[in-house]
């Protein structure tokens, strides 16, 4: 008995300190991107916060596999999907945490280059085998937080769902603020949200956010509607399965190559509608950090050869979530400067 006590509370421990080791993943992805941020290469950006992600993962003590990564469609640099991360795998160490990756090291390229805000750095962690392989498609999604959770119907339209959110949350629609990427596709969901009477926020990119957005009751965003990415969906059902919330997502193909792609990754039909815990199943970590400063988090700061940041990580198993300030002194963090891709 003690010794099975002694092997949950190590396991217990190790999932704690993982939970706290991921934030660091992030941090350096933001540190770098945030170093570009306003001058309009997004590109180099994306780069940076790829650049340093790879290096922050070499110290950390797990064999992860990277499942969600970054887009095609955005001709970006990548954390390919399949590829191995984490000091366990070079060390051959069977007692290193095997994990599975969900990863987007600058969500919001655009908004790093322009400088708008919003712009984060996140990544997600499972077990093995344990999120829905999402092809790089579009998903039509609705998201919110812990009051109006086991209300919403993917299926079902845009005012019928503010009717049902409204009423779970004490309010009236007319109170209510859904987030909406900005693009044209939107244009009658738009419509009808408006017609609807809620207060709309849109944004130009950046969905995950947008998503987490609805479980904090300070942002004053109560759902996220729209088609953003797949990859996307993953990691937002992730966080908000740490807090309570939900995600339902349904896969939008763009051409028959999607289609067939999504077979060969042992998708279900075009038209299953994904719940939370189908896209993030099992105990899920959830860090991200803030590139520029938005509603969820605010951004990088420098101040010669010191930066602050802060972040967010979260833990479905224990339902914690920290918000965590920090300060990064460059000239004892030599990979840091590298990092950027900048001189210091």
């Amino acid at each position: 008995m003690i010794g099975g006590a002694a092997r949950r509370y190590t396991c217990e421990m190790q999932d704690r300190n993982l939970a706290l080791e991921v934030v660091r993943i992030t941090e350096a992805a933001a540190l770098a991107s945030a170093r570009l941020m306003g001058r309009g290469d997004r590109k180099l950006a994306d780069h940076v916060a790829v650049e340093a992600m790879r290096v922050a993962f070499d110290a950390m003590d797990i064999r992860g596999t990277v499942v969600i990564g970054e887009g095609e469609r955005d001709e970006a640099p990548m954390l390919f999907i399949g590829e191995r991360v984490g000091a366990g795998w070079r060390a051959g160490a069977s007692d290193s945490p095997k994990v599975d990756i969900a990863v987007d090291p600058l969500e919001g390229t655009n908004l790093c280059a322009t400088g708008a805000p919003d712009a984060i750095s996140v990544i997600a962690i499972a077990d093995d085998g344990q999120f829905l392989n999402a092809p790089d498609t579009y998903m039509q999604k609705i998201a919110v937080g812990p009051e109006a959770r086991h209300v919403i119907d993917l299926r079902e339209s845009a005012t019928w769902n503010l009717e049902r959110i409204a009423k779970a949350k004490g309010k009236k629609i007319q109170d209510c603020t859904a987030v909406i990427l900005d693009r044209d596709r939107h244009s009658e969901l738009i419509g009808e949200v408006r017609q609807a009477g809620a207060r709309i926020r849109l944004i130009g990119d950046g969905d995950v956010s947008g998503a987490v957005m609805t479980a904090n009751p300070d942002s004053g965003i109560d759902v996220l509607f729209g088609t953003g990415g797949a990859p996307e969906g993953v990691i937002a059902a992730a966080a908000l399965k740490c807090v309570g919330g939900e995600l339902q997502g349904r896969l939008r193909f763009r051409s028959d190559d999607e289609r067939a792609r999504a077979v060969r990754m042992g998708v279900k039909g075009e038209d299953t509608i994904y719940s939370t815990d189908e896209l993030a199943r099992g105990d899920v970590m959830f860090a991200a950090t803030g590139v520029t400063k938005g509603y969820l988090l605010d951004g990088v700061r420098f101040f010669g050869d010191s930066a602050k940041t802060e972040s967010i990580v979260m833990r479905s198993k224990t339902g914690t979530v920290r918000v965590i300030n920090a300060t990064h002194h460059f000239n004892t963090k030599p990979k840091y400067s590298w990092a950027t891709g900048l001189e210091p």
